[in-house]
């Protein structure tokens, strides 16, 4: 499967943004989804999964309360909406995805990336 993350841009300190992570090729609905970011000079961090029928996500405590993660397998697209965006919220996303029934959160696990999408958010 290829990934392609978009979305991403510029926004103020409490604003919102809705990346889009989506896939080529078929049986989309096999594979669980996640969202990683990475800030300059920062590791790679997990930020939110969702499970391959989506009845399972999990979110970093990070972004609890502000992100929602959701999928729609007919459109072989996972959304991430994110609310109340802070300046630390900055960082390039990417999304990840590999055949899984639950949550993925190690990197090293997924074998799928996208390209990232950068999300800046001013002060």
């Amino acid at each position: 499967v290829q990934l392609q993350a978009s979305g991403g841009g510029l926004v103020q300190a409490g604003g919102s943004l809705r990346l889009s992570c989506a896939a080529s090729g078929r049986a989309f609905g096999i594979y669980a989804v996640t969202w990683f970011r990475q800030a300059p000079g920062k590791e790679r961090e997990f930020v939110v999964g969702i499970s391959r029928t989506g009845d399972y996500t999990d979110y970093a405590d990070s972004v609890t309360g502000r992100v929602t993660i959701s999928r729609d397998n007919a459109k072989n697209t996972v959304y991430l909406q994110m609310s109340s965006l802070k300046p630390e919220d900055t960082a390039v996303y990417y999304c990840a995805a590999d055949i899984a029934s639950g949550v993925v959160k190690v990197a090293t696990v997924l074998k799928f990336w996208g390209q990232g999408t950068q999300v800046t958010v001013s002060s």
